[in-house]
């Protein structure tokens, strides 16, 4: 019997903040093989460039949702492929549409055909309810909830603990 070496697949996180650990932390758990990328350390950021291969993901791990997308655009122009990670204890309704380059985390709920939209967070604990859409770079923060038919701006921050209503178009959040 030949025993082959399983190869990890390769997740190069661009930033180590805050934000930047909680991805680090939740992608080592997944079993990616990690490269941190930022520009408080010898790695800076500009050396993306350098880890394009068929081979290695990406992923913005920038708490700034603007930030964040820049990044998402910048990799996706550059032809760089985009990880999303979903923590084993969420709950992803299987009729939901999940975009490259969000994070879910543990104990967060995404319901029956809610679409979030690339570089979305849905933090721990929180609460995306059926029919929902969140537009790019929107994060939902630990224990935030979006009740049903519910559509997040772009960019747009749902902060601990604040809950939108059912059937709402909710514009003007924060952008953290």
């Amino acid at each position: 019997m030949e025993i082959r070496k399983i190869e990890k697949i390769k997740l190069v996180i661009l930033g180590a903040g805050g934000y930047g650990k909680t991805v680090l932390d939740l992608a080592c758990q997944l079993g990616y093989s990690c490269i941190v990328l930022d520009d408080n350390s010898s790695k800076p950021l500009s050396l993306y460039a350098s880890y394009i291969s068929d081979s290695t993901y990406f992923i913005p791990a920038f708490g700034n949702n603007e930030f964040r997308m820049k990044w998402i655009n910048q990799l996706v122009s550059s032809g760089c492929r985009i990880a999303t990670l979903i923590h084993p204890r969420a709950y992803v309704s299987p009729t939901a549409s999940i975009s490259s380059g969000c994070v879910i985390l543990p104990n967060a709920c995404v319901g029956t055909d809610v679409v979030l939209g690339s570089g979305c967070i849905v933090n721990l604990g929180a609460i995306v309810d059926h029919g929902c859409i969140l537009e790019d770079g929107v994060h939902i923060a630990p224990g935030g909830i979006v009740k049903g038919e519910n559509r997040i701006s772009r960019c747009t921050k749902v902060d601990s603990g604040e809950v939108i209503e059912a059937r709402k178009y909710f514009v003007g959040g924060k952008n953290e």
